[in-house]
């Protein structure tokens, strides 16, 4: 019997898990990386710097033409990609920056998709085209100065005038997208619940100031959302979302990216730290060659593709319509919470280049630090998990 030959272990897929994508997949991936590398790589370090995305409209515009905003979303001038194709996608893209991930699920996952998932067939034809083409930029306001993980006790309220108008007061904060963008998903509460309102961003009332000395996302638009009496038409109400449901449910689709994001970010300080132990010598030798280095190396490479293959599982169970909200709770936490880890290992493996904007872990680092974070804390992911391990509820 003849003896097959085996491939030829690839340090930068060590687990060969490319054979689990198909050839469309593939190409998606590949689609993005090449426009990551070649849109964002050679300006991120300075965007980074001077805390601005100054390029912002012009790169959505770009993304649009690649068909990611809104990427996994049915017709409207959207793709219709696979949950996968999308999780590849962001993860290419937070292999360059979490920014230029955020900008991508903030306008896809959350706006677009509260929209597509709530809104009324005028509300989907108005906006959902625009936004898919990158012409418009969405954000989408539920987080407040004082109510973030307990987003019930929101305090911007919509009230209803007698001709059926509604008037918009309160204040959000930490929105991404929110200074450039053309359009808001806000979430309020009403005398009917917590309902989601669709508002130009030129509506009289309405300003975006943006968010400036971040140390974390510096290449990302961040703002706070200033609301004082806007007043809407009485069908800029998203219909078919009452409660939390509704936001959280938007939530819970952006949290997804995350899960492969994460990974990307993880991935890019992982190959810096391999590449720089084999060039990096000490004591007439390259650092690979020593045992505690590989141990970092080794460490790394399970976190990070064990990440990979979770990722990759959430995205089939999307894509068969059974994937549950506690399972992307387990997603985000431990993804997020091991590419924190993975990056502070490459940055000890770089020493004191660790730091430098010549080199992405620190930057990686730092920006998985709001990633930690945002949409969902360490605390409340668990909590999500423990209520569903143990059937008791913690959060009262």
């Amino acid at each position: 019997m003849s003896r097959r030959s085996l491939p030829p272990f690839d340090p930068a897929d060590p687990l060969g898990l490319d054979d689990l994508l198909s050839a469309e997949e593939r190409a998606v991936r590949d689609t993005v990386r090449s426009w990551a590398a070649d849109r964002v790589l050679p300006h991120i370090a300075e965007w980074y710097e001077t805390g601005e995305l100054p390029t912002v409209r012009e790169l959505a515009r770009e993304l649009g033409g690649l068909g990611a905003l809104g990427m996994s979303l049915e017709g409207y001038g959207c793709a219709g990609a696979s949950a996968v194709q999308y999780g590849l996608a962001c993860l290419e893209l937070e292999a360059a920056d979490s920014g230029i991930r955020s900008l991508v699920s903030v306008q896809g996952s959350l706006a677009m998709y509260a929209i597509h998932r709530w809104g009324s067939e005028e509300h989907k034809r108005r906006w959902l085209p625009g936004m898919a083409a990158g012409e418009i930029i969405g954000c989408f306001g539920l987080t407040e100065p004082d109510h973030g993980s307990d987003p019930a006790g929101m305090r911007t309220h919509a009230k209803r005038e007698p001709g059926g108008d509604w008037v918009l007061s309160g204040r959000k904060m930490w929105i991404t997208n929110g200074s450039v963008a053309g359009v808001a998903v806000v979430w309020a509460q009403t005398d009917e619940g917590i309902r989601g309102f669709v508002v130009p961003t030129d509506a009289p009332g309405f300003s975006a100031p943006e968010i400036r000395h971040k140390w974390s996302l510096r290449a990302s638009v961040t703002s706070e959302l200033v609301l004082d009496d806007v007043r809407l038409p009485q069908d800029a109400v998203l219909p078919g979302a009452t409660g939390l449901g509704g936001p959280l449910s938007c939530l819970n689709h952006a949290r997804y990216g995350i899960v492969w994001g994460a990974m990307g970010a993880a991935r890019a300080s992982f190959a810096a730290a391999l590449a720089y132990s084999r060039e990096r010598e000490q004591f007439g030798r390259p650092i690979a060659g020593f045992q505690l280095t590989q141990a970092k190396l080794a460490d790394m490479a399970l976190e990070l593709h064990k990440g990979m293959l979770l990722a990759h599982h959430l995205g089939r169970r999307m894509d068969a319509g059974t994937l549950r909200p506690e399972q992307v709770s387990f997603g985000k936490l431990n993804n997020v919470r091991e590419a924190l880890e993975i990056c502070r290992t490459a940055r000890t493996i770089l020493g004191a280049n660790g730091i430098s904007l010549e080199y992405p872990v620190m930057r990686h680092a730092t920006n998985l630090e709001s990633v930690l974070t945002y949409e969902g804390t360490v605390e409340m992911h668990q909590l999500v998990l423990g209520k569903a391990l143990t059937g008791c509820d913690a959060f009262r």
